[in-house]
């Protein structure tokens, strides 16, 4: 009989070492913070929209003050590189601003085309948004959901990844160093079991989920027998496609950053690069020099650009699908191995020769490692691109800005960037089709996604 676990364990991926060891709550602490929540969606629904966003500019203003703390406790948790932690802090921090500025607005009525103006379109709260986020960006991930559900006058309940609960802890204390009512975002460090409760329990309102597809059907599957409103961010094999009018430079520049920043792990990495076969050979060799010139190490380490993979039962994974494309055909470029030692390490890992139906074209590969693949033309490019199960991004290479939009209304994606490589950025929306979920982030479309939309007509008869 196996024994259930009892604990979220946060173990520092550079080193092995366990950080911190978090019991999980029991089903009357996950309880109250439920009441919590719902009693404070009594309040914080009535406060005025603009105090809700001077709430957020002073979150922002607290995120900054505490960047090295927050920076040093996600290194240390999922391996992250120091400098691109301080970033992620610094984006967040920006994310906090540019909602408390541009926010209200687009929670103001809307007036409709009924005669008279006497019709309006209104955004209600839902109430208590169910979090359920995973570990690759602990801080943004989560406030980029969280920061436009609260403006929009809901209380956030986080169900943080295992890995990073320190995070999570983290951010609930700088809520209300910013001034957040209690209750307005609370942590629940739950259980599956205790999650499937909540779900089912009528004070939440609605779920929002970023993770894998199973996460993400098990959820909606749940919330939909409580008929809960569900957005979801799942997986993504996002295809990077360079034609043959490319510039080559900049384009290999983007594919770099695009594939292997946060060490590979992010659902709108560059994980497929599609190449077209006239510049496909000066490609890979320009490619493989960028990328053996990458720094690994000690993610403390101010120089060190990939880090160690959050967790090692991912790593094993990762090198199993890279042995499975390897013998189903594709050819060995560059890593491809475990690295030595203590820590969490994969080598940067470039495979060649993938072809439709191996295993690092159908499946997504959580890590540094890139797939290439060559196309024969434009068209074959972009069915490339569309055979696969997950349709988050994509990104189009090319000096025709014409032909490069035209391949953009073609892919079957939530995103595409040309000249340039897949980003979040809270004035744009993301989300994504297939199984790469439903629903959308950030912009105002993020924003009303938690909102209940009203329509208040007025003297109809």
């Amino acid at each position: 009989m196996t024994t259930p676990i009892q604990s979220a364990v946060s173990r520092n991926p550079a080193t092995g070492e366990i950080i911190a060891d978090y019991p999980f709550d029991s089903a009357t602490a996950v309880e109250h913070k439920l009441a919590q929540a719902h009693r404070a969606f009594t309040d914080w629904r009535k406060t005025p929209i603009i105090e809700r966003a001077a709430t957020l500019t002073r979150m922002g203003a607290v995120l900054r003050e505490h960047a090295e703390s927050l920076a040093r406790m996600m290194t240390r948790e999922m391996g992250k590189p120091i400098a691109q932690a301080r970033a992620e802090v610094e984006k967040t921090a920006g994310l906090c601003d540019w909602y408390a500025e541009h926010g209200p607005a687009m929670l103001q009525p809307t007036l409709t085309a009924v005669e008279n103006n006497n019709a309006f379109i209104a955004y209600r709260p839902l109430g208590p948004v169910l979090a359920v986020m995973p570990w690759n960006f602990p801080l943004w991930q989560v406030l980029r959901g969280a920061v436009p559900a609260i403006l929009g006058g809901n209380p956030y309940v986080l169900k943080h990844a295992p890995n990073v609960m320190g995070s999570a802890f983290l951010m609930e204390k700088l809520w209300a160093e910013a001034g957040l009512p209690q209750g307005v975002f609370s942590v629940i460090n739950a259980t599956n079991d205790s999650v499937s409760a909540a779900i089912a329990d009528p004070r939440i309102a609605s779920v929002a989920v970023t993770g894998s597809v199973r996460a993400g059907q098990a959820i909606a599957e749940q919330a939909g027998r409580a008929l809960k409103k569900t957005v979801l961010e799942l997986g993504g094999s996002d295809a990077f496609i360079v034609l043959n009018d490319a510039d080559l430079d900049e384009a290999v520049k983007a594919a770099v950053v695009g594939r292997f920043q946060n060490s590979g792990q992010i659902c709108i990495a560059a994980k497929r690069i599609i190449v077209e076969a006239g510049i496909a050979a000066a490609f890979e060799a320009k490619f493989t020099q960028a990328v053996q010139a990458l720094k690994v190490g000690d993610p403390e380490g101010e120089e060190n650009y990939i880090g160690p993979m959050a967790r090692f039962d991912l790593r094993d994974e990762l090198h199993a699908q890279v042995e499975a494309t390897l013998r189903e055909g594709a050819r060995l470029v560059l890593g491809g191995e475990k690295l030595a030692g203590a820590g969490n390490y994969y080598a940067p890992t470039i495979l060649a020769e993938v072809t439709p139906g191996m295993t690092s074209f159908r499946e997504e590969l959580f890590g540094p490692v890139a797939s290439l693949i060559v196309a024969r033309d434009a068209a074959h490019a972009v069915a490339l691109a569309n055979d696969s199960e997950f349709g988050l991004a994509g990104t189009v290479w090319s000096a025709n800005e014409a032909l490069a939009l035209d391949i953009a209304a073609q892919l079957d994606t939530g995103g595409v960037f040309i000249n340039g490589y897949t980003a979040s950025d809270p004035r744009v929306p993301i989300g994504g089709v297939k199984k790469s979920g439903y629903g959308r982030e950030l912009s105002s479309l993020g924003l009303h996604e938690f909102c209940n939309i009203q329509t208040v007509w007025k003297n109809r008869r």
